[in-house]
């Protein structure tokens, strides 16, 4: 593979960090990976905005809770489908060129979208096409742009630079929602999707001026569902690639699915009205942003990656019993912006380990599969909504988080290889 470093001429790579901000932020010196990186930002961006106003006009329209949890279901969906697809794609293909395609189809179904509101002839079926459609392209373009990070910094960096992609997605986390609401009242909900459109088009400017290693030929001389059956034996055969990927379905079906019991807390439990609602779902996003930070600027110091992984499994199930048992407003947020910190420690722990051990010619596929838990977080909601029901929405939280801690301590004890990874054992 080439050197992602041979991409970028040496008044591109600035020297080594020298303080604070350029500990944190050290990746950005990499002048490719820092297209990557302001594309994350508008990208997310995009999409929390995306969400608001889908939701707003879903609602608007229907006034039907059940059809606004059916379309945010069928957001999740694709994953399932279309990611390993996109996988064999990205390790046989060029895989700047790919995200491109789907940013076009971003940026075109937005525009569509815009101009169907404008003209007053948009209809329910719109909304759930243009959903499903977005939740395609999110599906395929997700697990190329995480392929592509290793190729664009050296190993040193990569743990900084997936830490840095978590707080560009979390910093519009924390401020997506309240920015798509004031959006609607500015603009409309038509120039909320022009808006939403607007910012895919500059991700496309960005990765237009990305250089990429060209993706290994090897690949191209089986067929693509040589090279799906190839990733998939490849996740089976490596037991720490294995037990990786089983580990990242834990947050995804038993801890991030009880954030969407928010209203209930808010209303049952601790009593406060719709602004204190936007601070308990703005919280979590906020402990990411503030982890993902802090993971980027310590991320060298961090060399038993695999027990700071398992240790930050264990602290998320500890935030999520201390919220849900908590009437105290203040104390649940505080612990919501330790759960949504710890949930970070974890995950881009576990995304950089599995990047450091993948060969880059099979590194979209497995980061495809590894995509695929999100398609599963709809099970972990309709299980949290059933629970709720029977045994209230702070048990049901409190038992969440005890299967964390419970899965946790598992793992660590009947995969000790997950224990022992390191920067030093990545092979």
């Amino acid at each position: 593979m080439e050197d992602p470093l041979t991409l970028e001429s040496p008044a591109n790579v600035a020297a080594g960090p020298q303080g604070f901000l350029a500990k944190t932020f050290f990746s950005l010196r990499h002048v490719n990976y820092r297209y990557l990186w302001f594309g994350t930002v508008f990208m997310s961006a995009g999409q929390w905005i995306q969400q608001v106003t889908l939701g707003w006009l879903i609602y608007d329209l229907t006034g039907s809770s059940v059809l606004l949890g059916v379309l945010n279901g069928l957001r999740a969906l694709p994953f399932l489908i279309a990611s390993p697809i996109a996988g064999v794609f990205a390790d046989r293909m060029d895989r700047r060129r790919l995200v491109m395609a789907t940013e076009c189809v971003l940026t075109i179904t937005a525009l569509i979208m815009g101009l169907l509101v404008a003209v007053g002839v948009l209809q329910l079926w719109h909304l759930f096409v243009f959903t499903l459609v977005t939740g395609l392209a999110w599906a395929c373009v997700d697990p190329i742009r995480q392929s592509m990070v290793p190729t664009l910094v050296p190993k040193e960096d990569l743990m900084n630079a997936v830490a840095l992609n978590s707080a560009a997605f979390n910093m519009t986390k924390v401020i997506g929602p309240s920015l798509g609401g004031l959006l609607i009242v500015v603009f409309g909900v038509a120039g909320n999707f022009f808006v939403q459109a607007t910012a895919y088009a500059i991700v496309l400017l960005f990765v237009y001026w990305m250089a990429v290693p060209a993706t290994p030929p090897d690949a191209r001389t089986a067929s693509p569902i040589a090279n799906l059956k190839e990733g998939l034996a490849y996740v089976w055969s490596n037991p720490k690639v294995f037990a990786l990927m089983a580990a990242a379905l834990v947050p995804r079906i038993f801890a991030m699915p009880f954030q969407t019991l928010m209203p209930v807390f808010q209303k049952d439990v601790l009593r406060v009205g719709p602004e204190g609602l936007g601070m308990l779902l703005a919280a979590p996003g906020l402990g990411a942003l503030l982890a993902g930070l802090a993971l980027a600027t310590l991320s060298s110091r961090i060399e038993r990656q695999g027990v700071f992984m398992l240790f930050s499994l264990v602290m998320l199930g500890f935030m999520m019993n201390l919220f849900s048992w908590t009437t105290s407003f203040p104390l649940a947020l505080l612990a919501l912006v330790g759960e949504g910190a710890f949930q970070i420690f974890y995950m881009a722990t576990t995304n950089t380990m599995i990047q450091l051990i993948v060969p880059d010619r099979l590194r979209g596929r497995v980061m495809s599969i590894y995509a695929l838990d999100r398609g599963l977080m709809p099970i972990g909601s309709l299980l949290a909504g059933v629970s709720a029901h029977y045994i209230g929405a702070p048990a049901t939280v409190s038992l969440m988080g005890a299967v964390v801690i419970v899965l946790a301590l598992l793992l660590a004890w009947l995969a000790p290889v997950v224990r022992g990874l390191g920067f030093s054992s990545q092979s």
